[in-house]
């Protein structure tokens, strides 16, 4: 069995050791599809309060908030030494449990470049400083990056592995409607586009499941993204968990999630379509707690490996 091209194999012939992703989360980011300034209450799957990193959510800047134009920042000072436990707690267990070398900090929850830069680039820069980090990973939304971001990026693109995670998850713009994105798939498009022009490395994400989207739909969103040039993948179902304008969708009969063997299916035909060059992140998700309501399957990652190795399996591929 051939393993699939996944984002660890892609670190480990790079740096030629184990190089683990440590996911952050700061305190003070949120979103211009939360805060009003696009949208008002997020995407219809998104939780507020559920972005965490595996330190837990953090609660010490509890109601103070950036955005692209916040003249000052009095908490940064907090934020740099968040920054500097959680990757320290992290880090550190990756290395004894798993065996991690080298690490790429990844700032995971809410929208990582939407705040002033001055911001950023003390976060981005002291992320960089720590010890075995070769470089950073960072998510955001294509409507909420600046030209003097992506152009700091890419300066530092020229000495460490820089990576921008940019949520696609759909090339219907209709469906981003629905799911109340804020932002249309041209956004995106232009956005991965001039990431990619200046250097730098580009992961996608992509949604299958979406309200009324079906098979074919999901598939022309790979390839369509595949064509825009992103360097990796990650591929999610959507679920339905409390508190969000989808599970009132969900408990309406309004919104059928997707089953596991239309997922299944859509998978592995857009991991046959990928270019051999994309590196796979991320082959599903889900959430093991009183908070899913569907689809019961997302409830247990291990099963869904195991599914998804065996659907692999006839092509001679597992994960």
């Amino acid at each position: 069995m051939k393993q699939i091209y996944t984002f660890g194999n892609y670190l480990k012939d790079k740096f030629g050791c184990k190089v683990y992703k440590v996911g952050i989360n700061i305190s003070g980011f949120t979103c211009p599809n939360i805060d009003g300034t696009i949208a008002k209450g997020g995407c219809t799957f998104c939780e507020n309060d559920s972005f965490s990193a595996s330190t837990g959510e953090t609660k010490e800047l509890k109601g103070f908030h950036l955005n692209l134009t916040s003249q000052e920042n009095p908490y940064l000072d907090k934020q740099l030494k968040q920054l500097e436990m959680q990757f320290e707690a992290i880090s550190k267990r990756q290395h004894v449990e798993y065996g991690a070398q080298k690490f790429l900090v990844y700032f995971q929850s809410f929208t990582n470049t939407y705040a002033p830069f001055s911001t950023l680039k003390a976060l981005y820069d002291k992320a960089l400083s720590f010890e075995n980090v070769i470089g950073l990973s960072i998510g955001t939304r294509s409507d909420s990056i600046t030209e003097e971001t992506l152009e700091y990026l890419a300066t530092l693109n020229k000495e460490k592995e820089i990576w921008i995670e940019f949520g696609i998850q759909s090339i219907y713009d209709e469906t981003l409607q629905k799911i109340n994105r804020g932002h249309d798939s041209k956004n995106v498009k232009e956005w991965i586009l001039k990431a990619k022009a200046k250097g730098l490395n580009v992961c996608g994400h992509l949604i299958f499941g979406l309200p009324d989207e079906n098979r074919d739909m999901m598939l022309h969103t790979a390839k369509v993204a595949y064509s825009w040039g992103i360097d990796s993948v990650k591929y999610h179902p959507l679920y339905v968990v409390k508190k969000t304008a989808l599970a009132n969708d969900f408990t309406k009969g309004i919104f059928i999630p997707i089953s596991e063997s239309e997922y299944l299916d859509v998978l592995i035909e857009s991991i046959k379509m990928k270019p051999s060059n994309v590196s796979v992140q991320r082959v599903t998700a889900g959430i093991d707690d009183n908070s899913l309501l569907s689809p019961q399957w997302c409830k247990d990652k291990n099963s869904q490996i195991k599914k998804i190795n065996s659907a692999l399996k006839p092509l001679g591929l597992k994960y």
